[in-house]
């Protein structure tokens, strides 16, 4: 073989490296060491995840997670997959120890992604806290900061809310743990106040029953808690009959389309019972005054 081909990877290559240099291959260093970090990473990431996948799956199940508990706990497997894949192919294309040469890296950027990454360490941190606090999961509908919706993921640094209005929105964990966040169906059953005015010359006891009975009978409305009417408000034009009803694992759909069905039902009752709901009225006090005119006397002739 010539001079010029070493016939052993002196500083690496691995196995390949060696057979590439005993059969006259140039580079066979730099070449069986690509090779063997590829081949050995791909294949200990597939049989990793191959393995790992359908046993988490299986302990999960198990032990009844929620899916907003399991998405986060597969992606922390992943990573450790690919971690010991990478520590793995390090060793084996003659790196040397991959996690000597990780510390090394790791100090000397430290500072650099430390200032860099500050708003995603943070994020991140909130996403635990979510996963651990759980003020809320998958599938529950949410409010705040003016914002309100249905969650349809949380992940490490992002949840993502599907609006009302059918927008997306990727909102940032540290959102929603550095403010209020409402819960408003966080006990799977949600309590409704609605208020109906009615004229100070209406049957109160009567306006009660009327609002009573229609919460009875509607099949969307619970009935334990027990559906109640209290007068709340002597307002300037009505008086004011506040209902509270409960509905059983409402989503906003259906709080929607109960208290829709329930005040029209209660209106037409009110209106069938001749039973006043008043428009607001408003009394104006005040004088006019006009300038600039002088009075004229009447003439004898007048």
């Amino acid at each position: 073989m010539s001079a010029g081909v070493p016939l052993q990877a002196a500083g690496g290559g691995g196995f390949i490296g060696r057979f590439l240099a005993q059969n006259g291959v140039p580079y066979a260093d730099a070449i069986g060491g690509i090779v063997s970090f590829v081949v050995a990473f791909v294949a200990i990431y597939l049989v990793g995840r191959a393995i790992l996948f359908p046993v988490l799956d299986r302990v999960f199940e198990a032990r009844g997670l929620e899916p907003h508990a399991i998405k986060p706990l597969k992606k922390v497997a992943g990573v450790l997959v690919v971690f010991v894949a990478i520590a793995v192919a390090f060793g084996f294309a003659g790196y040397g120890n991959f996690l000597t040469s990780l510390a090394t890296i790791a100090a000397a950027a430290t500072l650099a992604i430390g200032f860099a990454m500050q708003d995603v360490i943070k994020n991140f941190v909130s996403g635990v806290f979510i996963f651990t606090d759980r003020p809320f999961k998958i599938g529950d509908w949410i409010e705040w900061d003016g914002e309100s919706g249905i969650v349809e993921d949380i992940s490490f640094r992002v949840s993502r809310v599907r609006t009302f209005d059918n927008e997306l929105l990727t909102v940032p964990n540290s959102q929603l743990t550095d403010g209020v966040v409402k819960n408003p169906v966080a006990k799977d059953k949600l309590r409704l106040k609605v208020p109906f005015g009615i004229g100070y010359d209406d049957d109160i006891p009567k306006a009660t029953e009327i609002i009573m009975e229609e919460a009875e009978v509607h099949e969307g409305i619970m009935a334990d808690p027990a559906p109640s009417v209290r007068l709340t408000e002597l307002g300037d034009s009505s008086v004011v009959l506040q209902s509270r009803v409960w509905i059983d694992n409402p989503s906003r759909a259906d709080f929607v389309k109960t208290r829709g069905e329930y005040v029209t039902n209660v209106k037409e009752r009110f209106d069938a019972e001749d039973i006043n709901i008043p428009y607001p009225n408003r009394t104006l006090h005040g004088a006019l005054q006009v300038e600039g005119v002088q009075a004229v006397a009447p003439s004898a002739d007048d």
